[in-house]
């Protein structure tokens, strides 16, 4: 890996010091990759920097959260609301005896608490462990047993498409022969909605009535002073390929790093409404819904629900109703509304809307050119974001006071100040321009994991830094212009190698939205006795089209004369729904497994229940050689 720089520790220092440390840091950098520790010798607090630093220049009235659900319910939570939230929760927490360094898995719905929640952690000096609340028992058991868990913070239940999902009965389930938890603290948003069990002397029960805030006591809990360099949180990976992995985040150095990076990218101040769809169980929802928003002292949406409920225009409607400034959302989501039409979005004003953002996956051209078009109309930029989950924040991006035009759909642009990459081939030899390689980051940054938790068997260094030695692995792949700027294909190992050519499956995708009847598209590779490998398509249509010989035709066709004739899939399938992880991620390998008719494996991380009794159908078909 390349050495820092002084333009780069001048760089990171300047960001550093935008936020309001305890005690200044003795020395920027200290180690080598993978191990670089960042801001050695400084002490911060995340619940501070995102809280008390407000309350404190005077702006405890202002939004903080506005919220809603699916349901209709509203609430208006200001920065002072938020922090005696925060408070409430930590001294909660404490008086449970837990303390710095315990880890507290966060096992909740999109709701206010659940920010308080994870402020309230950070504020003791403790270790959050988010856990998606889509997932179900035996995912929950496998993270809670592996961070050996003190206390886990629920609700009684969250409510998505209008059915009610039983989080304290699905977390019960989830601890049953689990002796690490030692307290449940459960937030009751209604004593009616179904019914729970309380394990006296475990469980504890904080009732979110209406305006519950204004009955807290007025308590101010210390925010602890952590080094730099000690653990905030451990996320683990969606577990698409493999066992999920716990990837550990710092607090100097990640909070540093997000908060350049959400100024840098969508220029978001205390002025801006800001409104980023993801869950806080994801990296997006930790860096870009809890501590960038709340640092940048700036009001963020925050909704509980499904893009579609109560109706398919929800999410206009609050970008009309809270003017949204800056809107992030994921290509999944752009695409389902592609699919039902544009009526949706042009029934609400979205003239507040300044700048727009992509995140989750290669935002291919013909989404692209649809936000901008009809999302934008044609006066947003859009800020088209790569990092992972392991990077904690945005690597390559565009920079809204940068970004000129005419624009680039479909490119990332370039790194954010301060990021070096490379595509390179695999011998680790740089790839000409146009050509595309593998994604390596060349320079330590201040938001780069500290490893994986509990990993005696060096998984962390023999995942990302062992294939180009120095260099950390994305295991992305991405092609890069004459100017410069990056275009994102596919993950390294969703590549086909048809007859000797190797080609992304993202790259087939892009070319079948191009015609007008589809409105999402997945490519698997399937072994063929001539070609090696030949790709299989899984299409989704639009409303308005259906399946008809001569579609099939047209796709191939579409293939053919967008990416080449050597890779004419061999085979077209019509599909109601696609199978995607929680986190929008399409699981090729199900598709791979139908087509082979071989076991599906773990279903568990599908979406709900409805894509799974669709997956489940279509395999049938398969099993019964009839196809689809």
């Amino acid at each position: 890996m390349d050495t820092l720089q002084p333009k780069d520790c001048a760089w990171w220092v300047e960001q550093a010091q935008k936020l309001s440390w305890f005690e200044p840091w003795k020395d920027i950098s200290v180690g080598e990759s993978p191990f670089v520790r960042w801001f050695v010798g400084g002490k911060i607090n995340a619940s501070f920097v995102c809280l008390d630093v407000h309350i404190n220049a005077g702006n405890g009235n202002k939004i903080a959260v506005y919220w809603e659900d699916e349901q209709g319910a509203c609430r208006h939570v200001t920065y002072h609301e938020l922090w005696r939230m925060t408070n409430y929760f930590a001294a909660l927490l404490r008086d449970h005896g837990v303390t710095v360094g315990d880890r507290v898995v966060v096992f909740m719905p999109m709701i206010p608490e659940a920010l308080a929640a994870i402020l309230a952690i950070a504020r003791l000096g403790a270790i959050h462990v988010v856990v998606f609340s889509g997932f179900g028992a035996d995912a929950l058991r496998e993270r809670i047993d592996h961070v050996a868990a003190r206390v886990v913070i629920t609700a009684d239940y969250d409510i998505r498409r209008l059915k009610i999902i039983p989080l304290k009965n699905i977390l019960d389930a989830a601890l049953q022969g689990c002796a690490c938890v030692q307290n449940v603290i459960v937030c009751q948003r209604s004593a009616q909605a179904y019914p729970y069990s309380l394990e006296a002397h475990r469980d504890v029960v904080v009732p979110l009535k209406n305006a519950w805030v204004y009955d807290l006591p007025e308590q101010f809990i210390e925010p602890v002073a952590m080094p730099a360099e000690s653990p905030l949180f451990i996320l683990y990976t969606s577990g698409s390929t493999g066992k999920p992995k716990g990837i550990m985040h710092a607090t100097g150095g990640y909070l540093t790093y997000v908060y350049s990076t959400i100024r840098s990218a969508f220029g978001i101040d205390a002025s801006s409404v800001y409104w980023c769809t993801a869950d806080i169980g994801w990296i997006t929802g930790h860096s870009y819904v809890v501590y960038g928003p709340l640092m940048a002292g700036a009001s963020m949406v925050m909704f509980d629900g499904a893009p579609d409920t109560p109706s398919p225009s929800i999410w206009w409607k609050l970008i009309e109703r809270y003017r949204v400034s800056i809107f992030y959302t994921a290509p999944t989501a752009l695409r389902f509304f592609i699919k039902i039409g544009d009526d949706c979005v042009a029934s609400a004003d979205l003239s507040s809307l300044k700048v727009l953002g992509s995140v989750g996956e290669p935002l291919n051209a013909q989404v692209w050119k649809w936000f901008y078009h009809v999302v934008g109309n044609d006066q947003c930029p859009i800020i088209d974001t790569w990092w992972q989950t392991e990077t904690g924040g945005f690597m390559i991006a565009p920079q809204v006071e940068h970004l000129q035009q005419p624009y680039k759909p479909g490119s990332v642009t370039q790194p954010l100040p301060g990021i070096s990459i490379k595509l390179v081939d695999e011998h680790g030899k740089s790839v000409p321009q146009g050509k595309k390689g593998f994604v390596v980051v060349t320079k330590p940054w201040p938001s780069m994991p500290l490893g994986l938790w509990d990993d005696a068997q060096g998984i962390y260094e023999k995942t990302y830094w062992q294939k180009f030695p120095g260099n950390y692995y994305a295991g992305d792949y991405a092609l890069q212009d004459a100017d410069g700027d990056f275009f994102m294909i596919s993950r390294a190992d969703e590549v086909l190698n048809i007859a000797g050519h190797r080609v992304g499956t993202a790259e087939l995708e892009s070319a079948l939205l191009t015609h007008a009847a589809v409105a999402e598209a997945a490519v698997i590779g399937v072994v063929d006795d001539i070609k090696g490998e030949v790709a299989v398509v899984f299409v989704v249509l639009r409303d308005g089209f259906v399946e008809v010989p001569e579609l099939k035709k047209e796709l191939i066709k579409v293939v053919q004369e967008r990416v080449g004739k050597f890779v004419a899939p061999s085979e077209v399938f019509f599909i109601q729904a696609l199978p995607k992880t929680r986190s929008g991620k399409i699981m090729r390998r199900i598709l791979k497994a139908m087509v082979l008719r071989a076991p599906l494996g773990d279903l568990s991380t599908l979406e709900d229940d409805a894509v799974l009794a669709e997956v489940l159908a279509v395999y049938q078909q398969f099993i019964d050689n009839k196809g689809l």
